[in-house]
């Protein structure tokens, strides 16, 4: 019988947006940069690192990854192997990228190769909500494309489509980070019911403008009142480029997940110059974000 625990494994999880506006905490969709993680049985823990917060991700202490890791094994009854990683990160942390929803996905990873767990999806997106608290982001990351989510007590249910392939994204990031329990702090804690009748009449839409490439649905599906007008104090690029959907290309813009980044959606890679230029233009000063054009990914996690 063969030892997995001892086979190095190698990851790949993509970035992930969040909520698109109107689906808060129940929608989100793959991107096209990554987290990627090889990992091989050690003496003791190590993390090489490079790519974005690079300093960040290679702390030994404090450490999203490690921190799930380990606990998870401890949890199972199983012995802690001590790793070492090498990891490339191209996920910014703190900007409502997905970036720990994927770190805790990748630890969730480790434990069931290396703690011979042999847990199939439906449990290792359980575990990745319990971690997470929401199921959007996670079922984005491991399973790709646009994901719909609910949860019945600790089961996530997800419905998946492959978002239009002509369609692309431009996500604007600021320079600070924002702390998700910041972001969730300025909530209210009951909204009026048109708000709530208005998200799910946009939230409907935004689901099958994403299953049916319906273009002219995206702006309408893409407006919020339950989230986004309580954060755009704190997310200052919100009211900047809300303004520029129906223009240049731009079908649709909101929060990337808690923010503070931005996601805006282009009709297609022609468009994508044109769209860039105005994202640009509508920024106060330069260098106020800095963007990254990308694509909806279809795949999510993998083992490489």
């Amino acid at each position: 019988m063969s030892e997995p625990q001892c086979c190095a494994l190698r990851l790949r999880l993509p970035a992930t947006s969040a909520n698109l506006g109107s689906g808060f905490d129940a929608v989100a969709v793959a991107l096209d940069f990554f987290l990627k993680i090889e990992a091989s049985p050690a003496q003791q823990f190590s993390i090489a690192a490079t790519g974005r917060d690079a300093a960040r991700c290679m702390r030994l202490q404090d450490n999203l990854i490690l921190e799930a890791y380990k606990r998870l094994l401890i949890e199972h009854n199983r012995p802690v192997v001590p790793l070492s990683i090498q990891m490339a990160n191209g996920i910014p942390l703190g900007m409502g990228c997905g970036s720990s929803a994927a770190g805790r996905l990748a630890a969730i990873a480790l434990a069931n190769h290396f703690g011979q767990l042999g847990w199939q999806t439906d449990r290792i997106l359980e575990e990745a909500y319990l971690l997470e608290g929401h199921p959007d982001n996670v079922a984005a990351c491991w399973l790709g494309g646009f994901a719909a989510t609910a949860c019945e007590g600790r089961k996530v249910r997800v419905a998946q489509v492959i978002p239009p392939a002509e369609w692309r994204a431009i996500v604007a990031l600021p320079a600070e980070p924002l702390p998700t329990s910041k972001a969730r702090s300025v909530l209210p804690a009951s909204y009026p019911l048109a708000d709530v009748v208005a998200n799910l009449q946009s939230l409907s839409l935004l689901t099958l403008a994403f299953a049916q490439a319906r273009t002219d649905l995206l702006a309408a599906a893409m407006g919020d009142r339950i989230h986004q007008p309580y954060r755009a104090p704190i997310c200052p690029l919100l009211p900047l480029l809300l303004p520029l959907v129906g223009g240049h290309g731009i079908l649709g813009a909101a929060l990337s997940g808690a923010g503070p980044s931005m996601l805006v959606i282009v009709d297609s890679e022609a468009n994508l110059p044109e769209a860039e230029a105005a994202v640009r233009g509508a920024l106060r000063r330069p260098g106020e974000a800095e963007l990254v054009l990308c694509r909806f990914q279809p795949a999510g996690a993998s083992e490489l």
